[in-house]
């Protein structure tokens, strides 16, 4: 018998460029800690917190800034197995679980990655049909569904 996986509860957010509406950009950033690694903005939450408080409290740990207005929110939790080298640093958990939310950066002059404890490098805005050819292998399924369904609901 399978044991029963121990998932992380997280959030990420599609983060769409202050052109949106009329231009439909979306930033990835890259990992400081992993060259080539493109990722959503994404973070765990925290005990007694909402998915949106997290929501607000990553996006300002990661890319300096709350300031969004936030479009639409996945309605179900999307769930992915970290990779066995990335698994053994991350126990007790064998992945995450994730609510996606579709927001929308004010002021791109408020986006700033050199942060406390920065976790990205680098970053990006491309467009929706680019993401997943940059991103990590075992975050594409859960991307591409993510975005898929914000496509079907005509956000993107």
């Amino acid at each position: 018998m399978e044991k029963e996986k121990n998932y992380r509860p997280n959030v990420a957010a599609i983060v769409l460029s202050p052109s949106y509406p009329f231009n439909c950009e979306i930033l990835i950033a890259q990992r400081s800690d992993v060259r080539g690694a493109w990722q959503f903005p994404q973070g765990g939450i925290d005990d007694g917190e909402t998915p949106k408080a997290a929501l607000l409290r990553e996006l300002g740990e990661e890319i300096g800034t709350s300031k969004v207005d936030i479009i639409s929110e996945c309605p179900h939790w999307h769930s992915y197995d970290f990779p066995e080298g990335i698994a053994q640093k991350m126990r007790p958990y064998d992945g995450q679980i994730q609510r996606y939310f579709l927001v929308r950066l004010r002021n791109l002059r408020d986006l700033n990655i050199n942060t406390k404890l920065p976790e990205f490098d680098a970053f990006k805005f491309v467009g929706a049909n680019e993401v997943l050819r940059h991103v990590n292998h075992f975050k594409k399924p859960i991307y591409a569904t993510v975005l898929k369904y914000f496509k079907e609901e005509g956000y993107i």
